[in-house]
């Protein structure tokens, strides 16, 4: 779809509404409705169920992209991509049977498995702080193939992986539909549909949840591109600069720099970078060099004396002319850009759902 791009004229973020997404369910074949079938939005904690009728409603839905996800046992799964921007009532669903023939299967155990997990489960969930209490609770869903040739591990899931974030405090079913780690370039990619619920704890328990959600969001591309979407990148404590990236002629492989790079010290303007779109809800980000991202500002702990400010940094490489982002601040073609640094190392530990809203102060 092509998109007309506009100079940035944008309201605060906050006036943002909530919408309501409601439809019916049915059976392809015979048109009966299906009760008790689970209805959410991927990637967020927006989700119903079913009722006798097959109808359904999903309220308090922040404005952006989704994608919507039907399941239940018997049945293919079906998804499709929407916008909301307004209160949604969608055509009825008609879902396809899913006939299971069973025959006997002779499966080969693969002897690397629990080697190739072990690799999986470092890059899935990643190394920070949350990671030790993150747990997959489903590891047999898995299958890898790793290439010796290219060095590259490929993983795939036959369900949804069940996912434990005692971090963060939630569930995340996550269906998996591409991993791949290559292990001579380091380049990581990987996608899926996830959905989050809450846990259920003490009332310590929830505030912990709270201040590591908040924790996890700061700084993170999420709250970066929200700050764009409200014009206030500077009072969110974010600098953009232009990082300027030339082949190295020198370069001959190992440790050597692959790149020569120079950083302009003078901070961008939004217009410079991001523009609005003719699609409603939809943002471009686009610059001719790479964008490097600062986030001079955390959270304040109780107790914490530290004086010296913490600037994590990250790196926005373009694969294509623009990267469209929604009102969630989630970039809708994932495949545009390459991150580096750290919006680079953060995985399934510190993922939020895109619905998330930080509280207010």
């Amino acid at each position: 779809m092509k998109r007309l791009l506009y100079i940035f004229l944008l309201l605060p973020f906050s006036a943002l509404s909530q919408y309501q997404i409601s439809g019916r369910v049915l059976d392809l074949v015979d048109k009966k409705p299906i009760p008790n079938a689970s209805v959410f939005l991927s990637n967020a904690s927006a989700g119903t169920k079913t009722n006798d009728d097959g109808t359904y409603t999903i309220s308090n839905v922040r404005g952006g992209q989704y994608e919507l996800v039907v399941s239940i046992v018997g049945y293919a799964a079906y998804k499709q991509t929407i916008m909301v921007n307004n209160n949604l009532s969608l055509p009825d669903i008609e879902m396809v049977s899913q006939a299971i023939a069973l025959r006997e299967v002779k499966v080969m155990p693969d002897p690397d498995w629990a080697h190739h997990y072990d690799l999986f489960r470092r890059e899935f969930l990643g190394t920070s702080e949350f990671t030790e209490q993150c747990k997959i609770l489903s590891p047999k869903v898995l299958d890898f193939h790793y290439d010796s040739q290219s060095k590259e591990l490929t993983a795939s899931s036959s369900d949804y992986i069940e996912i434990e974030n005692k971090a963060l405090g939630y569930k995340v079913k996550y269906m998996l539909s591409a991993f791949t780690k290559n292990y001579h370039t380091s380049l990581l990619y990987f996608e899926g549909s996830a959905f989050f619920e809450e846990l259920k704890g003490k009332k310590s328990a929830e505030k912990k949840w709270q201040q590591n959600r908040l924790k996890a969001y700061l700084g993170s591309g999420m709250h970066f591109l929200r700050s764009v979407i409200s014009n206030n990148i500077s009072e969110e404590g974010f600098k953009v600069l232009r990082l300027i990236r030339a082949p190295n002629p020198d370069y001959r492989g190992g440790f050597d720099n692959k790149y020569t790079e120079t950083l302009v010290t003078t901070p961008l303007t939004i217009n410079e970078f991001a523009s609005l779109t003719d699609q409603k809800g939809q943002y471009a980000l686009g610059f001719k060099d790479c964008l490097y991202v600062m986030y001079n500002k955390r959270p304040e702990h109780k107790g914490d004396t530290e004086l010296i400010p913490q600037y994590v940094t990250s790196t926005i490489t373009f694969e294509q002319p623009y990267a469209y982002f929604d009102n969630n601040g989630i970039i809708i073609n994932p495949q545009s850009v390459v991150f580096e640094g750290i919006w680079a190392k953060s995985r399934l530990s510190e993922l939020l759902p895109v619905d998330y809203e930080p509280p207010k102060e």
